[in-house]
């Protein structure tokens, strides 16, 4: 990532997953408030879709994501402050476990491709 954006760390709460780079979580922003729900694309990759052609590696990106950060697994979230996507969706490196790089998880086991938004 550039320096020129600021670099912001949270804790989350996995709340659905859509595919392989789609998620959306509960975030805590500190001080007892959260944002519930919140769409996050994971940065810096790009999966196979869940639909069309590429339907059958997209599910299984998507499986790949549910069986490491299901539903309820707390996460930590690095994000480009402000910076989206083009469907508006934030962009976010998700860390699980030990400090587990899930992006950069699903690049080494051939789930996904380095993408450069």
């Amino acid at each position: 990532m550039d320096n020129q954006y600021k670099i912001y760390y949270y804790n989350g709460i996995v709340a659905s997953i859509y595919d392989g780079d789609t998620i959306r979580v509960d975030v805590d922003l500190g001080f007892n408030n959260w944002v519930k729900n919140m769409k996050l694309r994971l940065y810096g990759i790009d999966t196979p879709e869940i639909r069309g052609n590429e339907r059958e590696m997209g599910l299984l990106a998507k499986q790949f994501v549910e069986d490491r950060i299901p539903i309820g697994t707390q996460i930590q979230i690095l994000t480009v402050k402000d910076q989206t996507g083009k469907y508006g969706r934030y962009l976010a490196k998700i860390f699980y476990g030990d400090g587990i790089n899930l992006n950069q998880e699903l690049i080494d086991s051939g789930n996904a491709k380095t993408y450069t938004p």
